[in-house]
């Protein structure tokens, strides 16, 4: 039997059986299992170079991915927003590869990627559906353009492809601790009152990994699909926002119930409606922070600022310097802040200072002496 049917298989059966307190156990054994067996599903072939149209070389201050349905618009915005010229077809699956633009937006160049349309089954290798998820897992946000008149099937298909993969959208990385013990078994520990799992939950997941003694330490009330993350080790917390294009083909009170739901936006980008709005959520869900560096004695430079990302070393004084040079840091003295993230200006800082957008800094070096 292959991968592909275990993995229907599990979900057949998962699909049949009633959730209740009698079955928990049972539950967090096929989760469990067919969180393996994805994971095996998703491997790479051996000996194989990267996909042909796929390798896009990560460029500029952050990576955004349009992900959606063939003939959403993808194209599109790529086009209305970047210099690319990507092929424009009312016929589904006219991107065939990986296409790269560039946004530029608050000083900051921000790449673009136009991916092949995702289909059903795309969590399986259907339709090229492993090479746009591998690209999309090394993003910093993932839009997904969903057509303003069929949204609801496509967000929850491509919600579920998404999460089959690993990739979990708008979540934070579990706070749970696994730490293995030569003996004792496995023992569950947590400071707050845990009412989603319980200790027989987490033997059985343990166990299903090979994990016979261990310390389990949930630093909230999690869910067992959690512990499964946490066992993964693989999965990709990014920051997705979802687009719905083409508002001009329904009616205002459908773009106000739209606009109105949670991580979402309108657009239609043929008409050009909601182009300044669609920028300053990308802007906000990236979360970028950008400082200006000036040298004593002389203005600031407003041209080229550094940018500093939260996944990419913080906001500190320590990843700006690590930014210009690493080899700054041994010789760091002091830095000097003018800007939001200081009660004065200018103020002394230390490395462990936490910088805020358009602050301006000067970074002083220990003498010679």
């Amino acid at each position: 039997m292959g991968l592909l049917d275990k993995i229907k298989e599990i979900e057949f059966e998962m699909s049949r059986t009633q959730k209740n307190k009698a079955t928990e156990f049972h539950f967090a054994i096929m989760k469990s299992r067919l969180a393996k067996l994805r994971s095996q599903l998703l491997e790479p072939p051996k000996k194989t170079g990267p996909s042909e149209g796929f390798d896009v070389i990560k460029h500029g201050d952050a990576r955004v991915s349009l992900i959606g349905f063939p003939s959403v618009g993808k194209s599109t915005i790529l086009n209305l927003f970047t210099d690319t010229n990507s092929e424009v077809n009312p016929r589904d699956f006219t991107t065939l590869k990986c296409i790269p633009g560039v946004l530029k937006y608050n000083n900051c160049n921000i790449q673009l990627l136009d991916l092949p349309g995702i289909i059903e089954g795309a969590s399986e290798g259907k339709g090229k559906g492993r090479q746009v998820i591998a690209v999309a897992k090394s993003s910093d946000l993932i839009l997904i353009i969903l057509d303003a008149l069929k949204y609801e099937e496509q967000k929850n298909i491509i919600l579920h492809e998404l999460d089959a993969v690993g990739i979990r959208l708008n979540r934070t990385k579990p706070n749970i601790i696994v730490k293995n013990t030569a003996g004792g078994g496995i023992q569950l520990m947590s400071p707050y009152k845990l009412t989603k799992v319980t200790l027989e939950d987490v033997k059985a997941v343990c166990k299903e990994y090979r994990i016979n003694n261990a310390q389990v330490t949930f630093k909230d009330d999690y869910e067992i699909d959690d512990l499964i993350d946490t066992l993964e080790g693989n999965r990709k917390y990014i920051k997705g926002l979802f687009v719905y294009n083409k508002i001009d083909t329904v009616c205002m009170e459908d773009v106000e119930y739209l606009a109105n739901l949670p991580d979402s936006v309108v657009l239609s980008a043929n008409c050009n409606y909601g182009n300044e709005y669609f920028l300053e959520k990308i802007w906000e869900y990236l979360g970028l922070v950008r400082v200006y560096t000036k040298k004593r004695g002389e203005q600031p430079d407003f041209s080229e600022p550094v940018v500093l990302r939260k996944n990419k070393g913080g906001f500190t004084v320590q990843s700006l310097v690590c930014n210009i040079h690493k080899d700054l840091l041994s010789n760091f003295k002091e830095a000097i802040v003018w800007g939001k993230s200081v009660k004065y200006c200018p103020q002394k800082c230390g490395l462990k200072h936490v910088l805020a957008d358009e602050d301006v800094v000067e970074i002083l070096k220990k003498s010679n002496k």
